[in-house]
């Protein structure tokens, strides 16, 4: 059994690390089962929240105005990670959104990862539900839910009970295993994108909620092509 990591959670605009973004982090370090230090930060996404997103998570748009940006996040959230697993309920989800924010500033991002939801799933059959909420529930661990430090933490509460209770099992689900997710590195946006997409702005009286100084290249041509396919309406 590892019983040093860090607990990790994130809360993001959507579920594709390839088209949405961070607006939160949260880690717990954990050494020989104790915690040891936290991180938490919100971080700015470059653009307004959809509505739905805001009702799950309780974050605002003016909760992010003086977030910084993930440019800013990264070496320090890496720097607090040091080479420990990773934790988390469903971590290839967190591992995977972090993964593609190393690769697209050109840094490296190799993790050996624990899962509750698998250890979860194994163990425990006969629940209605294994979400985080659910088994937090179940275990009477207190849960602030959809904010990242809160699951971070309870997401360590709930490894520690699960390997008290299954890990004299000898099962290779509370020894670390290599996360795998391959991503492409996206790059900024270019001077003739912006160009080009400042004109078909202005042209057909659009306003749009992303920041286009901080969009990649893929983010520009997908928002172009709407543009062009008159999926944006005008006002």
């Amino acid at each position: 059994m590892t019983n040093s990591y860090i607990s990790i959670d994130l809360e993001t605009t959507g579920l594709n690390p390839k088209l949405d973004k961070i607006i939160e982090i949260g880690g717990v370090k954990v050494l020989d089962g104790k915690v040891t230090d936290t991180f938490s930060t919100f971080i700015s996404p470059g653009m307004k929240l959809k509505e739905q997103v805001v009702e799950l998570t309780g974050i605002r748009d003016e909760m992010l105005t003086d977030a910084p940006p993930l440019d800013e996040v990264m070496p320090k959230l890496r720097a607090f990670l040091e080479e420990l697993p990773l934790l988390g309920h469903r971590i290839l989800f967190d591992y995977s959104f972090l993964k593609k924010a190393a690769v697209d500033r050109k840094l490296t991002f190799e993790k050996k990862g624990l899962d509750t939801l698998k250890i979860a799933r194994r163990y425990l059959p006969g629940l209605e539900h294994r979400t985080l909420e659910f088994l937090c529930n179940h275990y009477g661990i207190g849960h602030t839910a959809h904010r990242a430090l809160g699951d971070a933490m309870a997401t360590h509460e709930l490894y520690q009970i699960l390997a008290r209770d299954y890990c004299d099992r000898q099962d290779d689900l509370f020894c670390p295993k290599k996360l795998i997710f391959q991503v492409k590195r996206d790059t900024p946006i270019t001077k003739a994108q912006k160009e080009r997409l400042y004109r078909l702005l202005d042209q057909h009286k659009i306003v749009i909620d992303a920041n286009v100084e901080s969009m990649t290249r893929s983010e520009a041509d997908r928002t172009i092509d709407r543009i062009i396919g008159r999926k944006y309406v005008t006002r």
